[in-house]
């Protein structure tokens, strides 16, 4: 299970201490019904989807009766049989931080949860095995999110969660005559970037506060925070001024990316992020103070000293024309401290 950004660990809101030393097919629940893209008295030459909606609505279920279990019991070998990729290696290291949590929150994320008004978005065959559900989860005061399914070692599992932030509606995607969405090439450029790039072009933010790639993106939210962590990063530096703070680029846990038409011609890009965050004492303090890891820091591995990396892993949306690039939506979760 995967909360909304707003319940979720921000970006760089890790704390240190210094110590001296579509018309698409929609249902509430598991509904049985078909749409165009899965009736089986549909003409043999209409176009197929990757399933049907009656098949996709049982992985769902599926997922949510698995999930629900895991979370309850905090288990992650559970979690990965209807989990993978980018999502998978998120929360698997939530787990790990839920006995940081409040009591009130680590109630919270053990109770059951369901996906509500869901909407089954299947493209034609052809670009891959895997298909999205928009839908409003009942733990998270029903946001909405896309729910992206890729089939992982013969079973269809989440490798992707994306909310949509206040204020942002999810973009509405194109469907053709037959209810089935347009799966688009993530490596096919729309504009400056293609659906693959956004997600290093949102990395460049941190690391040089747009000099290169991210001049490409337009001033959405979450860019403008990216770029306000830079210039708080690069002139105050963290820690009371002790210590600098930079960022570095990763390979994601999962680097795949999923792409789809919008009903305006454009492309809505689902991408995955990562980085690390690296904490240095100045050469100045060194004999004097050491940075003492917080709770979630310690949970994830860091010990005492002038030293601490705190790597994450996320995930975006972002809607592309030839025009523009908007990152609308970004959810991060911490992962590793040394």
């Amino acid at each position: 299970m995967t909360f909304p950004s707003s319940s979720r660990r921000r970006l760089t809101t890790t704390a240190l201490g210094i110590a001296t030393a579509v018309t698409l097919t929609a249902c509430g629940g598991g509904s049985d019904a078909d749409g165009a893209n899965g009736d089986a008295s549909a003409s043999a030459a209409a176009p197929q989807g990757v399933l049907t909606a009656k098949a996709a609505a049982a992985v769902v279920d599926n997922y949510e009766k698995v999930n629900n279990k895991a979370n309850a019991t905090l288990d992650k070998e559970l979690l990965g049989t209807v989990e993978a990729g980018q999502l998978y290696a998120m929360d698997k290291a939530n787990y790990t931080l839920v006995p940081t949590f409040s009591k009130k929150d680590q109630k919270a994320y053990r109770s059951p949860f369901s996906y509500q008004d869901r909407q089954y978005v299947i493209p034609a065959k052809g670009m891959g095995d895997w298909f999205v559900v928009q839908a409003k989860s009942s733990d998270a005061g029903h946001a909405s999110t896309f729910v992206v399914f890729d089939k992982v070692d013969g079973a269809y599992k989440v490798v992707l969660t994306v909310w949509a932030e206040d204020g942002e509606a999810l973009p509405k995607l194109a469907v053709d005559e037959n209810g089935l969405a347009e799966a688009v090439d993530p490596d096919a450029k729309v504009g400056k970037l293609a659906p693959s790039d956004v997600g290093a072009a949102y990395e460049d933010l941190l690391q040089t506060g747009g000099a290169k790639a991210g001049s490409n993106l337009a001033s959405t939210a979450p860019v403008k925070e990216a770029e306000k962590t830079y210039k708080d990063s690069s002139t105050n530096g963290t820690a009371d001024g002790i210590a600098t703070k930079k960022f570095f680029a990763k390979t994601p846990a999962d680097p795949s990316v999923f792409a789809l038409r919008t009903a305006d011609g454009g492309v809505l890009a689902l991408f995955p992020l990562a980085h690390t965050q690296e904490i240095l004492v100045k050469e100045a303090y060194r004999s004097s103070r050491s940075l003492v890891p917080s709770d979630e820091q310690s949970a994830l591995g860091a010990v005492r000293g002038d030293l601490i990396t705190d790597r994450f892993e996320g995930k975006g949306m972002a809607e592309l024309t030839p025009k523009t690039a908007r990152i609308t939506a970004l959810d991060w979760q911490h992962v590793d401290s040394r």
